[in-house]
């Protein structure tokens, strides 16, 4: 039980919130601990909606990379390498949590690689620190199949396998560029989606005509198996292809079936604009995507970062800009995980993160180190640092 004295909700007015049993309430219960909160800036708990718990390399030693261009010479990498670095899922999914929650995130949504070279072990090591860290994050864990379902036989029965053991959302991958077979995978995905009454995250990072038309088929199946508004699309380079005419039909498609899009804002790659999705009626995520992996060198699991990676990539300047970008980080990602009780209204649950500056855009670009952040009103980091240290 607390209460958060002198914090301004989402910018505004100084004002007083009080917690109970996990939730704001209307008034302070007996024996409140006041925190003061100085007078900065109240957020929702950030929320990281699109990574990869299980192949982050922190706390290692350096890892050398030098892998091929190509997206399935990273993929081919990976898979190989995961086993000569005796990289262990779950302590490196219990790193990146903890990283995260240090930086003001509340609930993570992670793509975990399910193959018939590793199995199950992914799933099972961040099923582990999902459970581990249940106090201080949520982790929402989807079935991953990177390495692709069709050329490689098995696969599609581990992925039944993984959503049996407890994994929360059905992946899938480029269904032309990987799976060479867009049919037959996406008649996997729905299906198993269909079997256990799971939503589907499916990464399509084909870009320009080829992911147009995979986003189609994937449009076509959200509509054919009633999923309107359990479908998301990550990555979705094809948004931020040189035909606008052909874009705005597709996003028109996305709006009417409600399927989400989460844009982790690559400079490398085109991307969605993000406007557009909003102008559109799109729900919208983010996320860090890898963190420190045989894929790249970078990344720090910092959400506020990311909005301002995508205020960068989608040329967002204006305050009310900036505040689109942060509520894709907040709101947006919440909404597509269908978080129940987000927010800083009274009944919503108390995840909340203290954020310096004078405005939301000002917190954005001045990034500061989190002085408080709070799970179920609980305090689960101070000044940066989460309360549980990593392994």
């Amino acid at each position: 039980m607390n209460t958060l004295k002198n914090c301004r909700p989402m910018g505004g007015p100084a004002t007083d919130l009080h917690i109970a049993d996990g939730v704001f309430v209307e008034t302070a219960p007996d024996g409140a601990e006041t925190i003061d909160c100085g007078g900065r800036i109240l957020i929702p708990g950030l929320v990281e909606a699109h990574t990869h718990l299980d192949k982050s390399l922190l706390g290692m030693p350096w890892y050398r990379n030098e892998v091929g261009p190509r997206l399935i010479d990273k993929i081919t990498n990976e898979r190989e390498v995961k086993v000569s670095l005796g990289l262990d899922p779950q302590v490196q999914s219990e790193r990146q949590a903890i990283l995260s929650v240090s930086h003001g995130t509340t609930q993570i949504r992670s793509h975990v690689d399910v193959d018939t070279h590793h199995g199950l072990a992914g799933i099972e090591g961040v099923m582990e620190t999902r459970d581990k860290l249940k106090d201080i994050v949520d982790i929402e864990i989807v079935a991953f199949p990177q390495s692709s379902m069709m050329p490689r036989p098995g696969t599609v029965e581990m992925m039944d396998q993984a959503l049996a053991l407890g994994a929360d959302i059905v992946g899938g991958i480029d269904p032309c560029g990987i799976e060479r077979d867009p049919k037959g995978h996406l008649d996997a995905v729905f299906m198993l989606a269909e079997k256990h009454g799971k939503p589907v995250d499916i990464h399509l990072h084909e870009r320009d005509a080829l992911g147009g038309f995979s986003m189609e088929e994937i449009i076509a199946r959200t509509r054919a198996h009633g999923m309107q508004g359990k479908v998301t699309i990550s990555h979705a380079f094809c948004l931020g292809m040189m035909d606008r005419a052909y874009v705005a039909d597709l996003q028109a498609q996305l709006a009417e079936n409600r399927i989400h899009i989460i844009t982790t804002a690559p400079a490398s790659a085109p991307v969605p604009a993000v406007k557009e999705l909003k102008a559109a009626g799109i729900l919208t995520g983010s996320g860090s995507d890898g963190i420190r992996d045989t894929w790249g060198p970078y990344g720090n699991a910092d959400m506020l970062e990311r909005a301002m990676f995508i205020g960068q990539r989608n040329n967002l300047r204006r305050d009310d800009e900036v505040e689109l970008a942060l509520d894709i980080c907040t709101f947006g990602g919440a909404a597509i995980m269908e978080t129940e009780g987000y927010g800083l209204r009274i009944g919503d649950r108390a995840d909340a993160v203290l954020v310096e500056g004078e405005t939301l855009a000002e917190a954005v670009a001045l990034r500061a180190p989190r002085k408080l952040v709070l799970k179920a009103g609980a305090v689960t980091a101070r000044d940066g640092a989460c309360v549980v240290a990593a392994p």
